[in-house]
């Protein structure tokens, strides 16, 4: 049902000053404002793309709004700035929005939400006098004080960044930040649906899907430089959904970093017994699945609802349920699962823990995130992420590996719960990542032996850490 009245803008204005302030993923807001507003697909996909770039460029933004406003950020309220911000956006980015368009419709929006009429004016007076100067606007690279780079990026953690990784690469990171992401999918070799075979190799599935794409006009793809099943799309518009394969569990969406971490778990053995043990919505169980060997036995754990139906409904989209591979799912938190699966006849070859971390490393796809974290929000996470280790220790035979994962680039969330896990468990040996990739793959392992990409336009930041439990 359509909300009476409602626009891309008026969506994107209300689910940024929803969303401020509360430290959540941004994600959650979209769903209930803008995919369930009833507005057509174009419609909502811009109101989407209004709340990202807004969020990739906000100090950018607020930089401008400070040049031409005689009201100073600090003392407006978040409707007032947040709708700046919006028509700000558009001005400076959306070239094939005129820019009485993008002032008008803002104004719009905040008359549909009976805003007074000096607010109003205010709004499309500032907007209209950016609109002017736009020919002579900064650019990031220069808006700063005294003509230093905006970097959109809290201070905290740009700091942190520069002193873990030096001023250069830590620029580097935040430039990728800010960009659109690209969409990288996984090709999925194990597909029963379109050949009647069990299994294809990975040149099948990408030519099946490249000729797909190529019919359907699809053209901005290339494959992964460091996974070669993965292929990304660099112009890719729409639901992911409706690009040809999606049904047939061809592929999903997944970057290679992610992808090359289930690797570490291998090599994989004939009737392994292997636990994903934060499954999520499934993606890396799904790679898991794949790689087994026919008879080995997967076993995924996720405690949450909804996170539970999406992992089941991504198995059966790719084919590899049960009838195909042996894949148990189990709704329950590692903890609870554990405490009934810790004799030795249940034990695992291999354990996966995808810890839930702080997710600095995919800013690019979660721009949100920036905003949201806060430096204490580490040392928290990093009990979780312990107590996950702690738990998953007991679950493994001797001999057996053990990967911890996260999508962050903090040492407290990497190197240091590693260094804390082995002070705890003298059984567990660190092994090096690089042994277990394939070459194109090496270099993203550094000196200590940790898989640990830092963002790129290609790949998303990351890290994994490969542990041994030692033989008896």
């Amino acid at each position: 049902m359509t909300k009476k009245g409602s626009t891309s803008r008026s969506l994107a204005l209300e689910t940024l000053v929803q969303w401020t302030g509360t430290g959540k993923p941004v994600q959650g807001f979209i769903n209930r404002i803008v995919h369930d507003s009833g507005l057509k697909n174009e419609e909502r996909q811009l109101a989407v793309m209004l709340i990202m770039a807004v969020l990739r460029e906000q100090e950018y933004l607020d930089s401008l709004i400070s040049r031409f406003s005689k009201t100073k950020l600090r003392k407006m309220k978040p409707l007032t700035l947040a709708a700046l911000r919006i028509g700000v956006i558009q001005i400076c980015r959306l070239e094939r929005i005129p820019d009485s368009a993008a002032v008008n419709e803002t104004v719009k929006a905040l008359k549909k939400m009976r805003q007074p009429g000096w607010l109003c004016s205010f709004v499309n007076g500032t907007l209209r006098t950016i609109a002017r100067n736009r020919e002579s606007l900064p650019k990031p690279e220069n808006a700063g004080p005294e003509g230093t780079p905006v970097l959109n990026h809290p201070a905290w953690l740009t700091t942190r960044w520069q002193e873990q990784f030096g001023k250069e690469q830590m620029q580097a990171i935040c430039r990728v930040n800010n960009l659109e992401p690209n969409l990288c999918l996984q090709v999925n070799c194990f597909n029963r649906f379109h050949t009647g075979r069990n299994t294809l190799d990975t040149l099948d599935t990408l030519n099946i899907l490249k000729a797909r794409f190529a019919a359907k006009g699809i053209s901005g793809f290339k494959p992964g430089s460091f996974a070669v099943d993965s292929l990304i799309l660099y112009e890719q518009q729409g639901a992911v959904t409706d690009l040809p394969g999606f049904t047939e569990g061809l592929f999903q969406v997944q970057d290679q970093a992610a992808r090359l971490a289930c690797e570490l778990l291998g090599p994989f053995k004939e009737q392994g017994r292997y636990l994903d043990g934060c499954a999520g919505l499934g993606g890396k169980t799904c790679t898991l699945a794949a790689l087994l060997p026919q008879d080995a036995l997967l076993v995924a754990v996720e405690p949450d609802q909804r996170r539970f139906r999406l992992l089941q409904e991504n198995l059966q989209r790719q084919g590899l349920t049960n009838q195909i591979k042996q894949v148990e799912t189990v709704r329950q938190d590692l903890q609870t699962f554990a405490a009934a699966k810790d004799t030795p006849d249940t034990l695992f070859d291999g354990i996966f823990i995808d810890a839930p971390c702080s997710g600095t490393g995919v800013i690019r796809k979660h721009p949100d995130i920036r905003w949201n974290r806060q430096p204490e929000d580490l040392i928290s996470l990093q009990q979780t992420q312990l107590e996950l280790l702690h738990t998953a220790a007991v679950l493994l035979k001797p001999g057996g590996a053990l990967v911890y994962a996260t999508c962050s680039l903090e040492p407290e969330e990497n190197q240091q719960v590693v260094e804390q896990f082995l002070a705890a468990h003298p059984a567990f040996a660190l092994t090096d990542c690089r042994d277990f990739l394939p070459a194109s793959a090496r270099s993203l392992v550094d000196e200590q032996g940790f898989f640990a990409p830092l963002p790129t336009e290609e790949i998303e930041g990351f890290f994994a850490a490969r542990l041994v439990r030692r033989s008896l």
